[in-house]
């Protein structure tokens, strides 16, 4: 891997439409993927942080000095500027979260229940995964290694179904993860698991119980004050007025209110404040980095990719 500086956004000619991107700015850097790479940017300038293809998932440190993402199913750290690429496991991982205190990182893999768990490694040096969740796993023996499997295909719903990222909260006591003790009731769910104890609350389900929607909640993201709780949609309901395509999800984890930000296509929200998030949208006919506000709702393309992941101020 290498730092490769690109020319500016604005220079650079939309894929298949002859146009310049559009140069919105922010005040922080946001990682994100293009053709399975890793850029950075605040503005017009990106640099292109991997090559190769085949990366995915970037998600900073908490002081902004490096950053974890996934080649293939394997899990990795690199510095900022894309150097010192380190590689933390051999097992099959889903998408990383560093702990607030950027001693650990968590990430999914399969468990002893035969369905997602959490499991933390050190962040500093290769070491032997820790089992997190579910908590009947803790102590029991590492379930054989996951098959490394090629990237998934299919549509866009199809791609998210199954995405295992995972985020850890600001105050280091909860992580949120797709699946848990949940799926012995729902067909697909999502789950907030206590670290110290092991305890879960499920936050997102679909199908199975009483329920008669189908559908799916991945790649959440909390605030960085924890009043907020993001995840990617998607729901079949038993009447075509009751489906909802992919869309982003807001819950005030104090209330249990849940709301809609952002637009129909939306996923994978990263909060830049209390009252601004990027995600990942739809436009020009391809996906786009887009900065939104999740109050007025305001739209800004920023450059085209996916998966965004934005730098901490501290």
């Amino acid at each position: 891997m290498k730092m490769i500086t690109a020319t500016t956004a604005a220079a650079m000619l939309v894929m298949g439409t002859g146009q310049p991107a559009p140069a919105a700015t922010t005040a922080r850097q946001i990682a994100y993927v293009r053709s399975g790479d890793i850029y950075v940017s605040s503005g017009a300038k990106e640099t292109r942080l991997t090559t190769g293809g085949n990366h995915s998932r970037p998600r900073w440190s908490p002081d902004g000095k490096r950053i974890a993402y996934l080649t293939g199913t394997q899990l990795w750290t690199m510095n900022a500027d894309g150097t010192g690429p380190k590689r933390l496991t051999t097992r099959a991982a889903g998408g990383p979260a560093w702990s607030p205190d950027g001693k650990w990182i968590a990430f999914a893999s399969l468990s002893c229940t035969g369905g997602p768990g959490v499991y933390r490694v050190p962040a500093a040096k290769p070491a032997t995964p820790e089992v997190l969740l579910p908590r009947d796993c803790r102590g029991e023996e590492l379930p054989p290694e996951p098959a490394t499997t090629a990237a998934r295909a299919g549509s866009l719903t199809d791609r998210l179904r199954t995405d295992d990222a995972v985020a850890w909260s600001p105050d280091g006591k909860k992580i949120a993860f797709r699946g848990g003790d949940c799926e012995s009731i729902y067909d697909s769910c999502l789950s907030v698991g206590t670290v110290a104890t092991g305890g879960e609350t499920t936050v997102a389900a679909y199908g199975g119980g009483s329920l008669e929607t189908q559908g799916f909640a991945v790649v959440p993201c909390w605030r960085s004050d924890g009043a907020r709780l993001s995840w990617t949609a998607y729901q079949q309901g038993e009447t075509t007025a009751d489906n909802q395509p992919v869309h982003v999800v807001e819950l005030d984890p104090a209330t249990g209110a849940k709301r809609t930000v952002g637009a129909a296509q939306d996923r994978e929200l990263a909060y830049l404040d209390a009252t601004h998030g990027v995600v990942t949208g739809q436009y020009r006919g391809g996906s786009w980095i887009t900065l939104v506000g999740l109050t007025d709702g305001k739209r800004q393309p920023f450059h085209s990719g996916s998966q965004p992941s934005v730098r901490p101020t501290r």
